[in-house]
């Protein structure tokens, strides 16, 4: 039986990094936010046994054997489901290959979710959480899709109010960021004594705010510093409609709202203060989707994908258009909200 199923791309609205810990990972504060960009998973089961990873428009950068997060992916749901069988694994490529999109990540919890329509069998919640979380950092934001507040070293995370749907420009340059070697260069910019802003500015949250959109004692849990754990407030009650992110009295939109708010309060990526310098191209996309009539643009993750928000699809679609002409590879598309992430993904 073959189940396809759709793989939904990431953006981080915000991101912060903290310390490195002992484990060698780092504190994050992030607000992860699916969008409508995706690849396709087919899945098939048959008799025998042994995992096949195969790619569509294969990019070589994607990996066909037992390190692909796929293939780890099965080897765990095959075993907490207590099934054998071959297991053939097809990715149809459509997102870039370390674009900070979540692509490999998503993949694998598609590669879950598919196995489970295909052997009739359903893993609980917890073994789901666990399992993504043991195949890396960011899968488990897609076993809750919308707007996700991530923290720990981004495992960790809390369904927030979803932002609505919000036109948007994705902009993926033909350069792949290492993450590793962002988070190296990040620790040696902190070593080097570099002045960082201590947080998103707070003075308009309070901390019955923050407990209102998600309990705060649960930030806490990593042991984050106190520059993370203002962060994490101030990100889920400001998306939690805080404090003018309900639809106006004129008629203007949440969305517009909420862009407005976001600029405002200065959510920022981190990694864009080590990425920009060592790739000034992708700073330079940035003040292009800025300039074409973004309300906010940012890096995703560690790059080196970059997207703008708009207030209109027309503006976007123009945008993308402004940018495709001037050689880059751009698409105008939406974010996602939770309920849409639920219904589309295995409309294929």
């Amino acid at each position: 039986m073959t189940v396809a199923v759709r793989s939904f791309a990431k953006i981080n609205l915000g991101l912060y990094i903290g310390a490195a810990r002992a484990d060698g990972y780092h504190d994050l504060r992030t607000v992860y936010q699916t969008i409508a960009l995706h690849d396709v998973i087919r899945v098939n089961v048959g008799r025998g046994s042994g995992i096949e990873i195969l790619c569509r428009n294969k990019d070589p950068r994607v990996p066909l054997d037992s390190s692909n997060t796929c293939y780890r992916m099965a080897e765990r749901v095959m075993d907490a489901l207590g099934a054998k069988a071959r297991v053939s694994i097809e990715i149809e490529k459509r997102l870039p290959v370390q674009g900070g999109l979540g692509a490999a990540s998503s993949n694998a919890v598609a590669t879950l979710f598919a196995l489970e329509l295909a052997l009739k069998k359903k893993l609980s919640g917890t073994t789901r959480l666990r399992i993504a979380a043991e195949v890396g950092s960011d899968l488990p934001l897609f076993l809750v899709g919308g707007t996700t507040l991530g923290v720990g070293r981004g495992e960790e995370v809390y369904p927030l109010p979803d932002l609505p749907s919000v036109p948007m420009v994705v902009a993926t340059p033909g350069i792949g960021v290492s993450t590793p070697k962002a988070f190296a260069d990040w620790d040696a910019l902190i070593a080097s004594g570099a002045e960082l802003r201590s947080a998103v500015p707070t003075q308009t949250w309070t901390g019955e705010d923050a407990r209102r959109s998600t309990n705060s004692d649960q930030l806490t849990r990593s042991g984050a510093s106190d520059r993370l754990f203002e962060v994490g407030c101030a990100l889920s009650a400001w998306l939690s409609g805080l404090p003018n992110t309900g639809a106006s009295a004129k008629g203007g939109s949440r969305a517009g709202n909420i862009l407005s708010d976001l600029v405002r309060t200065g959510i920022e990526n981190d990694f864009e203060k080590v990425v920009f310098p060592q790739y000034p191209e992708l700073r330079d996309i940035k003040g292009a989707l800025e300039r074409g009539g973004s309300s906010y643009a940012s890096l995703s993750g560690s790059g080196s994908t970059l997207y703008g928000l708009f207030r209109s699809p027309a503006g976007a679609a123009k945008a993308a258009s402004r940018l495709r002409k001037q050689g880059l590879k751009a698409v105008a598309t939406t974010t996602l909200t939770r309920q849409k992430y639920w219904e589309k993904i295995q409309d294929c």
